[in-house]
């Protein structure tokens, strides 16, 4: 692969943005951030032995919101902590909680982060600062990676660091051993409170809420400090998970150094299509001209396969140019944790001088200063791709970032009017509590903690119906002794250890690697909605760098058998649908939202070879229907567009463009929502087009979709109007039927139905 031609070694950031600007394709946006100066508070009520160590340390003055987060912890109210990456947020949470420690030998902080590289950041951060207090504070991280007979230490820590995962299984349900801990507990730390949304974040506000029954039944009443990205509702959204009031910290006193953000959108080469050089090529260009040239740098790819792609990519022209090509490395999921451990030292240390990555570096993990971060492509959403930018520069001097826009319409939408970025606040983190699937398995998970007694509430609702439901069914056991009414648990197994926090239901298939027919083995689950357009026969399968081939999915068993294939393609899929509503919330002139039925029929799938993304073959799926009950948000279409030949043509376009743009404003995936459009729906007796949550229950997705009509809209109207295409194409509406202007119907129905948004 050629990228330039040999040249000086020595770079600066700023010769790299240079030479960026130089490259056949096309820098839609340059934005110059001048440096800003630190703003400072002062030690507040910090106990003096704290505010002593933090002078050795070489901290003489807080920033302003860490002085300030501090203060309101320690004052005994609930705090988040919305300020930007690098701006110190670690000492918001670690001084009330050390200052705490250091005024009550006994007294405990739970740490939650969301991976286990973070526990691991922070154990090390807290080391170091409590060996400045004569080890006054024991640290412990309490994870699946705890060997058992560390595992009652952890029980006796002043600090103990976990994640979700294990709180739910391994900590809550065995609360009794905790018991000390628990009634002197003071501090719940929850750090990246903004990956906390849709279904993981209906689940842990569940999750928080059986937390604090077990600390309410221990007399203890902890301070919850959350850490959070820059969204746009991080107070609300902290309200919703731990169903609190808690103080907003929001403006960051930290420096911030010179930056320089470009997107570079590679050049068009079929300007119908709108087929583009390769932004899998140009991100390798522009990163391996980098690191030639010295510069730190971290690059961003969103998915597993195409860390591996650059990273070969990188490897293979810093050999061609004498460099050790272990300079640079990749880091991902799959990758053992002792592996990304070595990786983080590296890096900090400057071993590495560049790294590929998934959003798993997007969080805040120490990784020292780096100068360049380079996008491939835009990550999903405005909040991540500000995390990833904010990763270059984290230690002052001149950084830069550059988002290479890839073909997908968002990032050509994006490329073209980026105002809509640097403009746009943060997406609103939505979650939905009170999804049925999800809260009837976590008050199962409380009662096997606790017993619940007749009106008790959780989360702030009333369960009974919920209460009544299990003991009908023989999992609670209720009894009436004295007039108390109280639900018991009473089924052998504790109900945790299958609760996955990361799927609606607790049905998962198993997939098991059977390329060695002698010795099967357990690589990975999937969730059963997700599973028949993901892991039917045929398909092809990625975990840990390598592809496998589905050989037989067992729908009844939940087994999915697969072999390893080492294809060169992955398989995408296509399936029918029908859409049913069965109950109205809200209403607004033409627009709707409310419960329905989504049933699904995968029916075929196409072959698409990764390094190329050409449709290389196809198949059929043979799987039955699936119907699951969720959310969803519709409008019928204007009565003076009923009559038009084009209707159906201008309603796809219009669903093509809200596939691409809704993710801009609703802070997740374009495989959250579904989206269809019918010709006429028995109920509504009209042309409609729905957008529904994919996933049982719903978790707020359409209900935004309902709230934010007019924005996402006119979102469409602007991406149509940025295609460089003359009658509709695949970017914007989707392939135009011959002799049809799908550009100009579609134009025409967004604004009728925009009328009708006023």
């Amino acid at each position: 692969m050629h990228f330039f031609a040999s040249d000086k070694k020595d770079l600066s950031v700023g010769d790299v943005v240079a030479w960026v600007k130089s490259l056949d394709g096309q820098v839609t946006c340059q934005k110059d951030f001048a440096a800003r100066a630190a703003k400072y508070g002062g030690f507040g009520r910090l106990d003096e032995r704290v505010a002593a160590a933090l002078r050795r340390r070489g901290v003489e003055r807080l920033y302003s919101h860490q002085s300030e987060a501090a203060g309101w912890a320690m004052a005994g109210r609930d705090v988040v902590v919305a300020t930007p990456t690098a701006s110190g947020k670690t000492l918001c949470y670690n001084l009330p909680v050390l200052d705490s420690i250091v005024k009550d030998k006994n007294a405990r902080a739970l740490y939650l982060f969301p991976t286990k590289a973070l526990a691991q950041d922070q154990l090390a951060e807290l080391g170091d600062f409590s060996a400045e207090l004569d080890g006054v504070a024991t640290c412990r991280t309490y994870d699946g990676d705890t060997p058992a007979a560390q595992r009652p230490k952890a029980r006796e820590a002043n600090i103990v660091i976990t994640n979700p995962d294990m709180l739910n299984a391994g900590i809550l349900p065995h609360h009794a051993r905790w018991a000390d801990f628990f009634k002197n507990l003071k501090f719940v730390v929850v750090d990246e409170l903004h990956t906390y949304r849709g279904v993981f974040g209906s689940h842990m506000a569940n999750l928080f809420a059986r937390l604090l029954r077990v600390c309410e039944f221990y007399g203890a009443r902890p301070v919850f400090i959350c850490c959070s990205a820059t969204t746009a509702n991080p107070a609300a959204h902290a309200k919703v998970l731990l169903g609190r009031e808690p103080r907003l910290v929001a403006e960051s006193g930290a420096p911030s150094p010179e930056k320089q953000f470009l997107i570079y959108d590679p050049k068009l080469l079929d300007k119908q299509t709108g087929l583009r050089r390769s932004a899998l090529f140009e991100t390798a260009r522009i990163a391996a001209k980098a690191l030639c040239g010295g510069v730190s740098t971290i690059v961003f790819t969103r998915s597993r396969i195409n860390v591996e792609l650059l990273l070969k990519a990188l490897r293979k022209k810093l050999a061609e140019e004498g460099e050790d090509p272990n300079l640079v490395t990749g880091y991902r999921s799959g990758y053992l944790p002792k592996e990304r451990r070595r990786i983080e030292r590296d890096l900090r240390s400057g071993k590495l001088l560049g790294v590929v990555s998934t959003n798993a570096l997007e969080l805040g993990i120490d990784i020292g200063s780096l100068e360049l971060a380079v996008l491939h492509g835009y990550p999903g959403s405005v909040a991540s791709a500000w995390q990833q930018i904010g990763r270059a520069g984290r230690r002052g001097g001149l950084s830069a970032a550059v988002m290479v826009a890839s073909a997908a319409p968002l990032d050509q939408f994006l490329a073209a009017r980026p105002q809509w970025f640097l403009g746009a606040s943060p997406e609103q983190a939505r979650i939905d509590p009170a999804n049925p699937y999800i809260r009837v398995n976590h008050v199962r998970c409380s009662a096997f903690e606790l017993p619940f007694h007749e009106g008790e509430k959780f989360a702030g609702e009333d369960i009974g119906k919920i209460l009544d439901y299990l003991a009908e069914h023989g999992v609670l056991h209720l009894t009436d002794e004295f007039g108390d009414k109280t639900y018991y648990w009473q089924e052998d197994s504790y109900p945790a250890a299958s609760l996955s926090l990361r799927s609606a239901t607790g049905d998962n298939y198993v997939i098991i690697d059977v390329s060695d027919g002698s010795r099967p083995r357990v690589i990975g689950s999937m969730d059963r909605h997700s599973a028949p357009t993901l892991i039917f026969q045929g398909a092809v399968y990625f975990h840990g760098g390598q592809s496998y081939t589905v050989e037989e999915l067992d729908t009844e068993k939940l087994r999915c058998y697969v072999k390893i294939s080492n294809s060169d393609y992955y398989t995408e899929s296509e399936s029918t649908a029908r859409i049913e509503i069965t109950e109205e919330f809200g209403q607004s002139g033409i627009f709707g939202w409310g419960d329905a039925v989504l049933a699904s029929t995968p029916s075929m799938y196409k072959k698409i070879r990764l390094t190329t993304h050409e449709n290389v073959g196809q198949g059929k799926i043979d799987l039955p229907e699936e119907e699951m009950e969720t959310t969803a948000c519709w409008f019928t279409m204007p009565p003076r567009l009923l009559d038009s030949p084009a209707l159906g043509a201008a309603m796809n376009g219009l669903v093509n463009l809200i596939r691409n743009t809704a993710p801009l404003f609703l802070m997740c995936d374009k495989s959250d929502i579904q989206i269809h459009a019918r010709l006429k729906d028995p109920k509504l007796r009209k042309p409609a087009i729905f957008v529904a949550d994919n996933v049982p229950g719903g978790v707020g997705l359409a209900e935004g979709v309902f709230e934010l009509k007019g924005k996402l809209l006119r979102a469409c109207r602007d991406a149509l109007d940025s295609c460089a295409c003359d009658t509709g194409c695949p970017a914007c509406t989707g392939a135009a039927p011959e002799g049809l202007n799908l550009k100009d119907e579609v134009r025409e129905l967004i604004d009728e139905v925009l009328k009708k948004c006023m």
